[in-house]
């Protein structure tokens, strides 16, 4: 099983997995369905419920980065039904026929939804005609908070300045430092933090982006976006540039192993993107009512409130929060501040264009 962003630690001498859901792989003459996710991105007994409770059974495979699953979904025949993926992303998927239109009348559960989150969504899908909100979340850092201040007594953990400035990040290069391994999520956090202009991606902004970054790049341990929830419990890094949800799972498994550790996670105060995953149904999906019948289960509150206590990430179901753990809701890593709100924002839908630009900035600040 791939490790990515949203898996288990497994912490020096021992191993503490998140328990994947019951997979069952589908014969012929079932009722069937086929699923593809992140990995530990569902609640721990969802697959195997769904199951019961419906007499589909599913096939759940899951990717490892969102490289990985775009290329498979663009190369088209995938025999997937339901597929998760990033809200910006999928404006160029429906113009290149992707993915088909949801029929809404077979998903009366969609009325449990937050609509502040559907009105964000309408900038990635207008109409919301080809996807259903998931889960969703901020771009952010996780601090092993005591190893900062050791180094930095007076650190101010909403700063980027710890990262950005080179004598500040020089004081915690020995400790570690890692960056997400993802263009989109990192150059929009620079961007915000040298004050460019959102949404923009001019290429005199992305030359700023890769000399402000080569005058620390020699300070960066990884650019990750999987082992850092190996190596914050066991103090092998001091920074982690993470989504959201990472934090408090890093959090809790180091707790179910033990590890003692201060760990905090902030939305830096110059702003941050926020992040929409939503389900789809492939153009060429064979299991279309099966699939249906999947998104409207996944939109009953106690079934995704079970996600969302798992795995640490908000969802979009307004009606959930009644199940939700009180630590879980209070967690302001998974439902933001109003504070950290102010700081988030929503990026626009990226043209092929502006995305190679982010790709190829990316590849120059990773060069150095």
């Amino acid at each position: 099983m791939t490790l990515n962003r949203r898996k288990a630690l497994q912490l020096a001498g021992s191993s503490t997995l998140l328990a994947m859901p019951f997979v069952q792989r589908a014969r012929a003459e079932d009722k069937i369905l086929n699923v593809y996710n992140w990995a530990d991105y569902i609640g721990e007994t969802t697959i195997e419920d769904f199951q019961k409770a419906t007499g589909i059974a599913v096939t759940y495979d899951t990717y490892s980065s969102t490289d990985e699953m775009q290329a498979k979904m663009l190369a088209g025949s995938t025999g997937y039904d339901v597929v998760d993926m990033a809200g910006i992303s999928l404006s160029r998927f429906v113009a290149a026929k992707i993915y088909q239109k949801i029929d809404r009348s077979k998903l009366p559960n969609w009325k449990n939804l937050d609509p502040v989150i559907l009105n964000i969504l309408e900038g990635f899908d207008p109409g919301i005609q080809y996807s259903m909100p998931y889960m969703w979340g901020s771009v952010g850092f996780t601090y092993n908070v005591d190893m900062v201040k050791e180094r930095i007594p007076d650190a101010d953990l909403d700063s980027m300045d710890l990262v950005m400035k080179p004598e500040l990040a020089q004081k915690l290069s020995d400790c570690g430092i890692s960056w997400l391994d993802e263009p989109t999520d990192t150059i929009m956090l620079l961007l915000d933090y040298l004050g460019k202009p959102r949404n923009v991606y001019a290429p005199a902004d992305m030359d700023a982006v890769v000399e402000a970054f080569k005058k620390i790049r020699s300070t960066v341990r990884t650019f990750d976006s999987t082992n850092y929830l190996n190596a914050l419990p066991n103090s092998e890094l001091c920074v982690a540039n993470n989504w959201s949800g990472d934090y408090s799972t890093a959090k809790a498994r180091a707790a179910e192993a033990g590890v003692k550790i201060n760990l905090a996670y902030s939305v830096p105060k110059t702003g941050a993107p926020a992040w929409f995953d939503v389900f789809c149904i492939p153009a060429d999906a064979k299991n279309v009512e099966n699939a249906h019948t999947f998104l409207n289960y996944m939109m009953e509150p106690e079934v995704i409130a079970k996600c969302t206590n798992f795995t640490n990430y908000a969802n979009a179901n307004l009606a959930s929060k009644a199940f939700l753990n009180p630590d879980v809701l209070a967690n302001s890593a998974v439902y933001p501040t109003d504070d950290q709100m102010k700081r988030l924002w929503t990026p626009k839908p990226l043209t092929e264009e502006q995305d190679r630009a982010l790709t190829e900035t990316f590849n120059r600040m990773k060069a150095g």
